[in-house]
């Protein structure tokens, strides 16, 4: 039987051709293709250079059709435009790699029902484990990883009840630490600015941290002084005028998001608000713009890198029987004090 003709009339390559090139079976290749642990270097290599030089690629759809599992892990991220995220990704794939697994990423667009979508079509691909950056899910979500019976991570916030593991930090112990930090430096009229709380667990979860620190302080919360908006450099400026015009005794602002501190911060140069004099500024996730504002801006860092080495390894261990139980790993957070506090 000749070689299989797809629509361009190219031939493709099969895995026979490999073992003809190899000088051993089709079986031998499959092996050392799938589980090269369990032949010897010399004869890897040998499969290795004859799928080199013929550019055979493995079908690995029809592998995971026969072993009911592929060596993807699904990954949801509710944006691909953010950075913040990029450390996560990097420990996830880091870690992935170098087990012989690979990485697919989907994007839900900060939507419940664009995740739920996402997991849909990443099971029907037979992913051997889904890591969930939300903690929030539809029903219909629920049930489909229910049915699935694959390892799944959720890492966006440690939450009280995952739907099967949890490594992340406390997005509320995290806000509300911050916000004493600040009251501990003097600060008594704090404000607070978040992304949108809809369908976003972690926005809701600092704004509870935010209050529980204002609780436990004895300060009252004042709806005035507290803001949602879109994300942004644009969107953090107009948090600052709004505050400002609001509240004339202000003299802090804690940015639940990098991108709106930075934005406020631009802001008080162009206005001649004096930061820290005339009001103190502290953000969030710490990426590496703030060390570098003037003045460097406090920030909580969170684990990012190792929020994802964790996780990826998590589900590793799931999936090679060295971990059965779940498992709800605290990463922790750090307050980073600089000049802007």
């Amino acid at each position: 039987m000749g070689r299989r003709k797809y629509g361009d009339g190219r031939a493709s390559v099969r895995i026979q051709d490999v073992a003809h090139h190899a000088g051993v079976s089709p079986m031998t290749v499959s092996r050392a293709l799938r589980n090269p642990e369990k032949v010897s270097e010399g004869l890897r290599r040998r499969v290795t250079e004859a799928v080199d030089r013929i550019g055979y690629l493995p079908n690995r759809i029809a592998a995971s059709l026969s072993s009911d599992r592929s060596t993807v892990v699904g990954l949801i991220l509710p944006s691909l435009r953010n950075s913040l995220f990029a450390n996560t990704v990097q420990g996830i794939s880091d870690v992935l790699h170098t087990a012989g697994h690979h990485l697919m990423i989907a994007d839900s667009g900060y939507a419940l029902a664009e995740e739920e979508a996402a997991i849909q079509a990443f099971l029907q691909q037979r992913v051997c484990g889904l890591l969930l950056h939300n903690t929030k899910h539809t029903d219909r979500t629920r049930r489909l990883i229910a049915q699935a019976m694959v390892p799944v991570v959720e890492i966006g916030d440690l939450t009280q009840h995952p739907l099967d593991m949890a490594v992340s930090y406390s997005n509320h112990q995290a806000a509300k630490a911050m916000t004493l930090h600040l009251a501990g430096r003097g600060r008594r009229r704090i404000g607070f600015v978040t992304l949108p709380l809809e369908d976003n667990d972690r926005s809701l979860e600092r704004r509870r941290g935010y209050l529980a620190a204002l609780a436990e302080l004895g300060i009252e919360a004042d709806p005035r002084i507290m803001l949602e908006m879109p994300g942004g450099t644009g969107a953090g400026a107009q948090a600052m005028r709004r505050l400002m015009q609001a509240e004339a005794r202000l003299d802090a602002v804690f940015f639940a998001g990098d991108v709106l501190a930075i934005g406020a911060m631009l802001e008080c140069q162009r206005q001649g608000w004096t930061v820290p004099g005339r009001v103190a500024i502290a953000s969030f996730d710490d990426v590496d713009m703030l060390q570098f504002m003037n003045p460097a801006v406090t920030s909580v860092r969170i684990p990012r890198y190792d929020i994802g080495r964790c996780c990826a390894e998590a589900v590793l261990d799931r999936l090679h029987g060295r971990a059965c139980e779940p498992i709800r790993l605290d990463l922790k957070f750090e307050i980073i004090q600089r000049n802007s506090t």
